[in-house]
């Protein structure tokens, strides 16, 4: 038995969502004819409160789409200085939008009103690039998958607002931080100009995010979608996962944030293991001990069929997923209470 806890990226479609896929309707996407992306489409315009949204084949895509519309060259970006949109997506903030990042600390990743007011620079002065766009990550992947309330961003919108600010939200793992606000994802609308879910993550569909956002950014977002090389054919057949992953998978999230709860409690026993960082839904990240590095842990979780991922010079991190079953959970933890060093 192998147990994969790099990604919740790493899953296999369901029976049911293969042959949702095997049965969908397609058409020519880029002509606008593929009637179940339109159908998936509607469906994430609605969930997310949004006057429309479009289908992508990535979540790096949708994030770099969203901050291309809301920018332009010579701008600058608030966001946390561990973010997805910043380390993870190889530079495109200043390859692909020509902007520059003012990176806050955050609290866990959320940022503040406090923060983000003392690091608005002067429009009026020449020196200093224009701040455009606040982007918000939640869940916060850098730091075990915290999240904001709903609560929370509007504060942080409303102010951003006031200070003529766009808003763009990473939410790749959305649905998993709205499982546990039980907040109404249709909300989030009144308070983002762009938002980017990921459909292969936690809901695991085999490809494709979702970039929602206001009517008046669709024709650039579509735009920008084909010049990035994102245009898509008969793409209805991964179009159908994502509606499957949709109506299926979100209620069963709740289960993989139990499940690495259960993983940190158990690593916090772990004399190997230095320390644990709160683990909020589906995300456990920790730091080896002092004596140790993540390579020498993960060599001997791999000895055990334990995958993970290195995150840091002394952090790895384990993600769950709906292909991590209970045998699986109960593997891990055993597997903890055997290893030394």
């Amino acid at each position: 038995m192998v147990i994969d806890l790099r990604s919740d990226t790493v899953t296999q479609p369901t029976a049911a969502m293969l042959e949702a896929m095997m049965h969908a309707k397609v058409g020519d996407d880029v002509f606008g004819e593929d009637p179940t992306v339109n159908q998936l489409e509607e469906k994430c315009a609605q969930l997310l409160g949004m006057d429309g949204a479009m289908f992508c084949p990535s979540g790096t895509m949708t994030n770099q789409i969203g901050i291309k519309v809301l920018t332009q060259a010579y701008d600058e970006v608030i966001c946390y200085k561990g973010s997805h949109i910043y380390k993870y997506e190889g530079g495109g903030l200043a390859g692909n939008s020509n902007v520059s990042v003012r990176l806050l600390n955050g609290d866990r990743g959320r940022l503040s009103v406090t923060e983000i007011e003392s690091n608005i620079n002067n429009s009026k002065d020449a020196h200093q690039a224009h701040t455009s766009v606040v982007a918000l990550e939640n869940t916060v992947v850098r730091e075990a998958g915290s999240f904001y309330t709903l609560d929370q961003i509007k504060l942080v919108s409303e102010f951003a607002r006031s200070k003529n600010l766009k808003m763009h939200l990473d939410g790749a793992r959305l649905f998993n931080a709205l499982t546990e606000t039980k907040d109404n994802g249709a909300e989030y609308g009144k308070y983002f100009d762009t938002i980017s879910i990921c459909l292969s993550k936690g809901l695991g569909a085999p490809v494709g995010s979702i970039l929602a956002f206001k009517k008046e950014f669709e024709l650039k977002a579509r735009r920008m979608r084909k010049a990035f090389g994102g245009g898509m054919r008969q793409a209805g057949f991964l179009a159908a996962a994502g509606i499957y992953a949709l109506d299926n998978h979100i209620h069963r999230l709740k289960e993989d944030h139990k499940k690495a709860k259960a993983l940190g409690d158990a690593l916090k026993n772990s004399s190997w293991v230095k320390s644990v960082m709160p683990a909020d839904t589906n995300i456990v990240l920790f730091e080896v001990a002092s004596s140790l590095t993540p390579e020498k842990v993960l060599t001997k979780l791999n000895e055990h069929h334990i995958k993970a991922l290195p995150f840091s010079q002394t952090e790895i991190r384990l993600v769950t997923h709906l292909d991590f079953t209970d045998d699986m959970l109960n593997k891990a933890i055993n597997t903890f209470k055997k290893i030394s060093f």
